[in-house]
């Protein structure tokens, strides 16, 4: 029998090894604080007066950003049953590629943590598993707000019900949400709602208090209240009164108003609160390592539209949900291939060519669809958060991207991830 000594020398060399080997230095083989005592205390001191928590950028807004959850108040989307792990196949091809950039041509993951990329974490699955990882400017525990990639979550709970025949998008709102059948959103089809053509005159604007669109937003305590704020979403939009400013229908004005009527149709539907709809259909089927959270800033009513916060892992574990490697994570097919034709083939070009605001989509997009930003010739489709963040999934070629970032200041300089994230994958994964 060996000796007490020999045996705890043996299993600290294990316990090296396994640290050394573990996820190639990406987080498992030891835990690191996110931030210290003296950071947090010094963020929490530095809470903007007088105008949003998010209206600030920088340092101070990326930490706002993966912290939270320790800021406001959230809501929880549960976690059950086991991890469902996914296997590493890390592929240099993505991590040396060449990009270029205002500094110069640099490796990927060199641009990625250099000065021109504002980027907290970036996680690539090919085939179900991890083809790249970086996290260099975050934990990858962390659990980072999404922004608007939160909207494709609703849409996808909204496609769930509708494969049940609990939903048919050609009919009114009005249909599902009664308490609209006397405002003046009734009559708009959730189909048009989904597509961000719902024609009415609350587009997104932050720098306006008294625009429809902030108002929307100090009711869900995400904006600077003042004493004439509305007191909640539900009854704003009951009392809606902003009028039009297209034909529903015609034309693609971006709001997260529609985001949030879809949200409710949900809990109207399934009688309970949207995170816990979420839960039951989606969050609990998927092994994710650890439960995910909304903002809730007012009232426990979560902003559907942008608040959502996980682990990159676990979005990306959703992402996986639209591809073949759906097994990977879950045994049940949660987004059918109904949706996932709808998303491909079923969207209306003439909503962004005739789009409210902003150059034309750029020639290799088709549409818009199901709060998808953007649908590719190539089959990418894509969801974007505010200041940085995405989701990026091919089912044809079976990859999910997801990253998160932000702002580095006031002009925005840092460089969108996304023409050079799909440039890589194009020439790792679209030549065969």
């Amino acid at each position: 029998m060996a000796s007490k000594p020999a045996v705890a020398a043996t299993l600290i060399a294990a316990l090296l090894i396994g640290c050394a080997n573990t996820d190639r230095g990406v987080g498992r083989e030891a835990f690191e604080p996110a931030s210290s005592v003296e950071e947090t205390f010094r963020w929490h001191r530095a809470h903007p007066e007088n105008t949003a928590w998010w209206d600030v950028v920088g340092e101070q807004q990326a930490w706002y950003f993966k912290n939270i959850q320790q800021v406001y108040p959230s809501v929880t989307v549960y976690r059950a049953g086991p991890v469902r792990e996914l296997g590493y196949r890390l592929m240099d091809e993505i991590a040396n590629h060449p990009v270029k950039t205002p500094s110069g041509t640099a490796r990927f993951a060199d641009f990625l943590n250099g000065e021109d990329s504002t980027t907290m974490g970036l996680v690539i699955l090919h085939e179900g598993e991890i083809a790249f990882e970086a996290y260099p400017r975050m934990e990858p525990y962390q659990k980072p707000i999404y922004w608007s990639v939160a909207k494709v979550l609703v849409s996808t709970l909204v496609a769930i019900l509708e494969d049940r025949g609990l939903v048919d998008v050609a009919n009114p709102i009005e249909l599902y949400i009664p308490e609209l059948k006397d405002s003046e959103l009734a009559g708009i089809s959730v189909i048009d709602i989904l597509d961000m053509a719902s024609g009415i005159d609350c587009t997104d604007n932050y720098a306006d208090f008294d625009a429809c669109y902030f108002r929307y937003e100090t009711a869900l305590g995400d904006g600077f209240r003042t004493d004439s704020s509305p007191d909640n979403p539900y009854d704003m939009l009951i009392d809606f009164d902003y009028g039009y400013w297209a034909k529903p229908g015609t034309r693609f004005d971006y709001s997260g108003v529609n985001t949030f009527l879809l949200g409710w149709m949900v809990e109207k539907i399934t009688g309970m609160p949207f995170q816990d709809a979420f839960t039951r259909e989606v969050w609990r089927h998927i092994g994710a390592e650890a439960d995910a959270t909304f903002f809730a800033g007012r009232y426990g009513v979560p902003l559907t539209h942008g608040g959502f916060t996980s682990s990159l892992r676990d979005l990306a574990r959703f992402g996986l949900l639209f591809t073949p490697s759906y097994g990977g994570v879950s045994d049940r097919r949660i987004v059918s291939d109904r949706y996932l034709d709808r998303i491909l083939y079923g969207g209306r070009p003439e909503l962004l060519a005739n789009s409210r605001f902003g150059p034309p989509p750029p020639s290799d997009v088709k549409h818009n669809v199901y709060q998808w930003d953007l649908v590719f010739d190539n089959g990418d489709f894509y969801k974007g958060g505010w200041s940085g963040q995405g989701l990026l999934i091919n089912a044809e070629r079976d990859y999910v991207a997801v990253y998160a970032g932000y702002f580095k200041d006031a002009e925005h300089s840092e460089i969108d991830l996304l023409p050079i994230l799909r440039e890589v994958l194009e020439d790792v994964f679209g030549n065969p």
